[in-house]
């Protein structure tokens, strides 16, 4: 009844298992990017091994998986449902790549290509709210992390429907999750700054 929904999201997890980080690192320098730098497959850590144009063409063929993903389902004119599986599936394929023992990057790339195409207005929020907290804050993980976070908050406000907002929602979720490792240690540093400081009033 819902095969070609079905078949469509399988493909988008497909789609996101092609895992460019990686395949243009080995194509390159013949080493497993996962031993390499923070251990991602992701465009930040190529572009620490490859330089800028390494880092260029990943995020661009990262976005694209993304953007194809949504594509599809409005080509194809899927229900809402299948479209929010599909941007979730192609986002869990590319940090959870089955042919990668399901280690791969964190999906930020892929998120900002399929919101390109399913609202661009979500990504130039997403876009603008970390270039404001980026200023204020100098911090580039925390400012990412809060502009995903605001995420769901701005599709609300956009009028999308329950189960966008509830899928934007699970997006979220998971690229939190990918990021975690990163968040906990954010959190630490800022732990251990707040200790630093008490100690220095209490020794004034």
């Amino acid at each position: 009844m819902f095969a070609k929904e079905i078949i469509v999201i399988l493909l988008s997890y497909t789609l996101g298992c092609v895992a460019t980080g990686y395949y243009i690192v080995k194509f390159c320098v013949k080493k497993d990017i996962r031993q390499l730098g923070t251990g991602t497959i992701g465009a930040r850590n190529v572009g620490r091994i490859l330089g800028k144009k390494g880092f260029a063409f990943t995020i661009t063929a990262d976005a694209l998986k993304g953007a194809t993903a949504v594509f599809l389902c409005t080509y194809l004119n899927l229900p809402d449902w299948a479209l929010i599986l599909s941007m979730l599936a192609v986002t869990a394929g590319h940090i959870f790549p089955v042919q990668l023992s399901f280690h791969g990057g964190k999906g930020i790339g892929v998120t900002v290509g399929a919101l390109l195409l399913f609202d661009y207005y979500l990504a130039a929020g997403l876009f603008l709210s970390f270039a404001l907290l980026f200023l204020l804050s100098r911090n580039y993980m925390l400012s990412g992390i809060i502009a995903i976070i605001i995420l769901p908050i701005t599709a609300f406000l956009h009028n999308h429907s329950h189960i966008e907002v509830v899928g934007i929602i699970l997006l979220v979720t998971l690229v939190l999750f990918a990021h975690r490792k990163n968040i906990q240690k954010l959190f630490t540093r800022n732990t251990i700054s707040i200790q630093k400081i008490e100690h220095q009033d209490i020794e004034l």
